[in-house]
């Protein structure tokens, strides 16, 4: 099969490598679509450190169940050959604490495909079969392929509270800006105004019902604060997570509002603590997805509740390099990158 492999920072080779065989509790899947996400883009530029080449990454996907490890149907019932499927690509131990109470993307000892495992860049990829889940009729694998950053989404709202009615704030319109942005409209919020430095973006926030800050010529927080009579916003959602955004968030929310830090962009950097402790704001990291949060993304999609249409761009699995090097530098007009294997 090809495969998209990362081999050192900035290096993206199309190679042919075996076909992987399903262990009992594993099920093959022919890749339909796999999306480019922000982690990936950082691991592709030498930035993350969960993420060692070489490597096949890919965590985004959907496709159709290719062949069945001998024990895969006792894990999941609903699986046959030929089903069109999604996957949540976080498994875990499904004993600790954490697995116990439904947060097993917390669990200590979980695992990520496209990590520790091989990915979907690539024609077939092995899964854990209780990680499939059956797409509904009407969902498409081309849709279903968004069903991972729409989970991150959910859990962003999920974490950022009761909303109905209130101010809200995104810094960033990428991906899980323009997803978060949707799912604390469905929540009630508004208005949410969403800062970006690209007019694209911008753009493309506007259009799903955002308040478009051009960050580039106005700061954020008093645009913000303008706007709500000098309170701020209810919630802020970081969704870049770089010392600027961080702190326009915490500038921009109101005294005992919250913070959900979400982009991952730099992994160290200053908060105003000061201002964090007078105005008794609640910061609260948001990572990935719990299981009941990847069921709830899966049935928004189902219902057409999120899109990142007409942004959505399909592209050969060999025009991954390339693509990898534009959205680093310029993105445009574009929100999601689905490579076709």
């Amino acid at each position: 099969m090809r495969a998209l492999v990362w081999d050192a920072p900035r290096v993206m080779t199309l190679r042919e490598q075996e076909q992987p065989a399903p262990a009992p509790k594993e099920v093959l899947i022919h890749v339909a679509f796999a999306g480019i996400c922000g982690s990936e883009l950082g691991a592709f530029l030498g930035h993350n450190a969960l993420r060692v080449p070489p490597l096949v990454m890919g965590h985004e996907f959907a496709g159709t169940v290719a062949a069945l490890g001998a024990e895969a149907v006792a894990c999941n019932p609903a699986l046959r050959t030929g089903l069109p499927v999604t996957v949540n690509p976080l498994s875990s131990c499904d004993a600790c604490p954490a697995c116990l109470r439904g947060d097993g993307h917390l669990c200590p000892k979980r695992r990520l495909i496209g990590a520790h495992r091989p990915g979907a860049y690539a024609e077939y990829v092995c899964v854990p079969a209780e990680s499939v889940l059956p797409l509904p009729p009407g969902l498409t694998p081309r849709e279903g392929a968004l069903a991972e950053p729409v989970a991150v989404a959910v859990r962003i709202g999920a974490l950022a509270g009761p909303l109905a009615g209130e101010p809200a704030f995104i810094a960033g319109a990428g991906p899980i800006g323009l997803l978060a942005l949707q799912v604390l409209r469905l929540l009630g919020a508004g208005p949410i105004f969403v800062s970006d430095l690209e007019p694209t973006r911008l753009a493309m926030a506007e259009e799903l019902g955002g308040h478009p800050i051009d960050a580039r010529h106005n700061d954020p927080a008093q645009v913000v604060r303008d706007a709500t009579g000098g309170l701020g916003a209810t919630a802020s959602v970081d969704a870049v997570g770089a010392a600027p955004t961080r702190a326009a968030c915490i500038a921009a929310t109101r005294s005992a509002g919250t913070l959900i830090l979400s982009g991952l962009h730099e992994e160290v950097g200053p908060i105003p603590a000061a201002e964090v402790i007078r105005r008794e704001l609640v910061l609260r990291g948001s990572f990935a997805y719990s299981p009941a949060d990847f069921r709830h993304a899966v049935a928004l999609l189902a219902r057409s509740a999120v899109r990142l249409d007409p942004w959505v761009v399909e592209a050969a699995l060999a025009e991954g390099g390339p693509w990898f090097e534009r959205l680093a530098h310029a993105p445009g007009g574009v929100a999601k990158v689905l490579l076709v294997p």
